[in-house]
């Protein structure tokens, strides 16, 4: 009888203690802290203390991390709009934004929070609020990039480049510039990104790391990088992050791409073509009239013009929906294609450079050297060229007359690029 008694004891005990146990629960279960964003804030922006809105679900402290802070330190249950403390001239992409509150409940506490990353923007001049041009917050630079990981820039027109510090030693194989950031992709998934004018790089967040990643473009505030077997990558975190896009058409290699009119193009082996009309989400087949491997691919008025292997050159003016063949007057690999000044400039094998006004019609230029020719680009009223042995080329004159330039690399340099 004494056993049965105990037994009994001890049973409702433990029945007591866990409906304690269950009733803290409860009270805890009552507090559920989210943070939402509700007003991300206008990028481009010349207000250098803008306004953010976020949902809390509960009130409590604020605390800032990145480099944005502001002199709110509570929040509300409910929407809150904060101001930010004076921001300088630059892209922001790691404020961030965390609430916390203390719970106790019968003498037990614990400690609740959530944090939110504030949607990157940049803060630009008031004399510069186009999302693709910042002149203002920084010097105008050409980027180059190639094997073993080399980064290059120069400050003065192209005329020399200086090494940078990479984060890589893995070949690196197109760089662009697009707003405030260079990004540069490369061998076994390697993203690379820059936000202070090309002097210091660091590592962004790849999908992979085995791909090629082969050529990158930026357009409509997204980033598209190109891989081989047919992958397409994309950000909209100003090259922070990337993932893959799975709505590709091709599995061949993908070499070039570019952008115009809203639409992105991208080139690859074996002719093929596919376009993107919403951002790089999404990609279709254009039609192509070779076979032969695409290196390069640029936009300039109102055409599509791409270069390939042999000699190939075609464009299109229908939006990159379908191109034709023009007679480029060379049978060397021609492996990149740049826009500037109602002109396009190709380059490619043994120095090779032809220059055209309409995409259709191109004239041999006299190169400086024999060097292969790989990257090309436009900025400041100069095209700028590179290639193998760290060579440089330039033309201030429309791409009629080139000069050589120096840099202080023997490596193969792959990709070029111009910020304003």
């Amino acid at each position: 009888m004494k056993n049965y008694l105990l037994y009994y004891l001890l049973i409702t005990l433990s029945i007591i203690v866990n409906s304690c146990s269950e009733g803290f629960k409860e009270e805890y279960s009552k507090f559920s802290l989210v943070l939402k964003e509700v007003t991300a804030i206008t990028t481009p922006t010349t207000d250098t203390t803008p306004d953010y809105t976020f949902n809390s679900t509960e009130s409590g402290a604020i605390t800032y991390g990145g480099s944005c802070s502001s002199s709110t330190t509570s929040a509300i249950s409910g929407n809150n709009t904060i101001t930010l403390n004076t921001l300088s001239v630059d892209t922001y992409v790691d404020c961030t934004i965390t609430v916390s509150i203390t719970v106790t409940t019968n003498k037990s506490e614990t400690n609740l929070s959530d944090s939110l990353t504030i949607t990157p923007f940049t803060v630009s001049s008031s004399d510069d609020s186009s999302s693709d041009d910042s002149s203002s917050s920084g010097p105008r630079v050409f980027v180059a990039v190639g094997d073993a990981g080399i980064i290059m820039r120069s400050t003065d027109n192209g005329s020399s480049f200086d090494n940078v510090t990479s984060p890589t030693g893995q070949h690196l194989l197109g760089v662009v510039f697009g707003n405030n950031t260079f990004v540069a992709v490369g061998y076994n998934g390697n993203i690379v990104r820059s936000t202070d004018n090309g002097a210091t790089w660091d590592n962004a967040t790849s999908p992979t790391t085995s791909w090629e990643i082969l050529g990158v473009e930026f357009g409509n505030n997204t980033f598209v990088a190109v891989a081989e077997n047919g992958k397409i990558l994309r950000s909209t975190d100003n090259g922070a992050s990337f993932s893959t896009v799975t709505a590709v058409p091709i599995t061949t290699d993908i070499w070039g791409v570019g952008f115009g009119n809203n639409t992105f193009v991208a080139v690859g082996q074996s002719g093929k073509i596919v376009r993107s009309t919403d951002n790089g989400s999404n990609w279709d087949n254009a039609t192509s009239p070779t076979g032969e491997a695409l290196w390069g691919v640029t936009f300039g008025n109102n055409t599509f013009v791409a270069v390939g292997n042999n000699g190939n050159i075609m464009r299109s003016t229908d939006n990159g929906s379908s191109f034709d063949n023009v007679t480029s007057g060379t049978s060397q690999h021609m492996y990149e294609v740049t826009y500037g000044n109602n002109t396009f400039v190709a380059v490619g094998h043994g120095g090779n450079i032809r220059t055209s006004s309409d995409g259709s019609s191109w004239t041999h230029r006299t190169k400086p050297q024999n060097y292969n020719l790989q990257g090309a680009t436009f900025g400041n009223n100069t095209f700028v060229a590179l290639g193998y042995n760290g060579s440089v080329v330039r033309s201030t004159d429309n791409g009629t007359n080139w000069v050589t330039g120096t840099s202080q690399t023997s490596e193969r340099v792959r990709a070029v690029t111009f910020k304003e």
